[in-house]
Order: C-alpha cells, then sequence, then structure tokens
C-alpha cells in the first residue's frame, strides 16, 4: 500500500517537473513576443514548443517526462513595414516572432493548473502514507 502511494508521489513529482518546464518555455516565448532579428532581413525569434511523453514513451518510465524542446516551424512568421527597424529588409518589410500572446497565456494558464492538480495529488498521497502509518502504529 505505502509503496503504491509513494509511485503516486513520483508521477505527481513528474507532472509538476514537466509542467514547471512548459511554464519556463511559455514565459520565454512571451518575454521574446517582439523580438526581431539582429541584421536587415533575419530571421526573429522562433516560438519555442515543449513534447512531453507518458508511460509508454521510450525511456519515459511511471509519470511523465519532457521529451523534447522544440521549434514551431508550422506557424508563420507576421511582417510588418517598418523602415526605420534595423531588421528591416530593403523593402523595409520587418518579420515578427510567430508568439501569439493569447495563445501562450493560455498555455501557462493550463500548464499552471496541471502544476497546480498533481501538487494536490502529491499532497493527498503524503496524507495517505501518514494516517497508514499511524494506524500501523496504533494497531
Amino acid at each position: 500500500m505505502i509503496d503504491q502511494l509513494r509511485s503516486i508521489s513520483t508521477i505527481a513529482s513528474s507532472g509538476m517537473q514537466a509542467q514547471s518546464t512548459r511554464m519556463r518555455v511559455v514565459s520565454e516565448n512571451i518575454a521574446n513576443a517582439r523580438s526581431t532579428g539582429d541584421t536587415p532581413g533575419a530571421e526573429p525569434y522562433r516560438r519555442k514548443t515543449v513534447h512531453l511523453a507518458g508511460p509508454d514513451g521510450v525511456g519515459a518510465g511511471p509519470g511523465v517526462t519532457v521529451r523534447a524542446i522544440g521549434l514551431d516551424q508550422n506557424t508563420p512568421f507576421a511582417v510588418e513595414h517598418d523602415p526605420g527597424n534595423p531588421a528591416a529588409d530593403a523593402e523595409g518589410n520587418v518579420m515578427l516572432p510567430n508568439v501569439n500572446v493569447l495563445v501562450e497565456m493560455a498555455d501557462l494558464r493550463e500548464a499552471g493548473r496541471s502544476y497546480s492538480a498533481n501538487l494536490q495529488m502529491m499532497k493527498q498521497a503524503r496524507s495517505m502514507i501518514s494516517m497508514t502509518i499511524d494506524l500501523l502504529r496504533a494497531g
């Protein structure tokens, strides 16, 4: 019984670590939402994505792990006419990051809620371990 409760804590802990990584990556995306390239025509910041692996993922073990942090190659860069920008091309257009702050905020909220849910699961498992130990002492 206690081993099963420890396993639950391990799984919840892995979920918290994965969601923490997700929150960090989303925060980086939001911080760089207006980061353009350094030279004329250079690519701006590209949105990062987090890929998670569950228990059936290769080498994942119980719980969830961060399989990879990738770059969003599917969403195109926005283009804005700003001839005074140092990153502007010959026509005065600047490529902007493919970061949608609204989407990032939704991802951040989801990751925060998942983190909280895993934290509550861990608290409940610890409470049950403590109660089990108390029952064993009394018996």
